[in-house]
């Protein structure tokens, strides 16, 4: 047996990772960036093939994280982690900085930026892990990194607070990943929560 709780155990950090079509930029949230080599500068970045920042990566070759701090607000995971590029401008009237290869970084709930540029890359099925050169890199604060387990503990609204919002009468589940609350007498084996994409079975039955 595979228990996720024990997974969410192992000390990831929280990242926004922005990349381009060639015309309109997008940005997901990522856990794993680290360093490889120091000279010349790494680094490794695991992205889920399910995010559309993923396919534009492997088009276009370069990339900027910005590596969030403890301050960060929920809405910042809400608007660059529970919603595609696909369907919807992320980054449309927000307030961002532009690094020297053209890429959006957070000049505000980011303690640093490194923009890098992808020499290699391997498919490991659900995620690709891309290998890249650090081009520019720029420390902005001396604010704490939000780890994930801070993120679970301090940033992300429990659960008891969505469950407030929904109208009485139905059957509500949450997800025990980022809180999105489905509303009906039983939730669908393969349904897929629209915010964090995880399964049926990371949600919860709250009535």
């Amino acid at each position: 047996m595979i228990e996720k709780e024990a997974m969410y155990k192992i000390p990831y950090g929280l990242y926004m990772l922005t990349t381009t079509d060639g015309e309109k930029q997008n940005g997901c949230i990522v856990n794993t960036v680290s360093m490889i080599t120091d000279d010349p500068k790494r680094i490794v970045v695991f992205v889920n093939k399910a995010n559309y920042s993923e396919t534009l990566l492997q088009k276009n070759k370069i990339f900027n994280v910005s590596v969030l701090t403890e301050s960060t607000p929920f809405e910042i995971f809400k608007q660059f982690g529970f919603q595609s590029g696909r369907d919807v401008d992320k980054f449309e009237g927000g307030r961002y900085e532009t690094s020297e290869n053209g890429l959006y970084y957070l000049p505000e709930h980011a303690n640093a930026f490194m923009s890098a540029k992808v020499i290699d890359s391997y498919d490991y099925g659900t995620h690709t892990l891309f290998v890249a050169e650090v081009t520019e890199a720029k420390k902005l604060s001396n604010e704490k990194s939000a780890t994930y387990e801070y993120y679970q503990s301090n940033i992300k609204p429990k659960p008891q607070a969505a469950k407030q919002e929904e109208k009485s009468g139905k059957g509500k589940w949450v997800c025990k990943v980022c809180g999105y609350v489905y509303e009906g007498d039983e939730l669908p084996a393969d349904f897929i929560c629209p915010w964090c994409k995880h399964p049926a079975e990371d949600f919860e039955r709250v009535n």
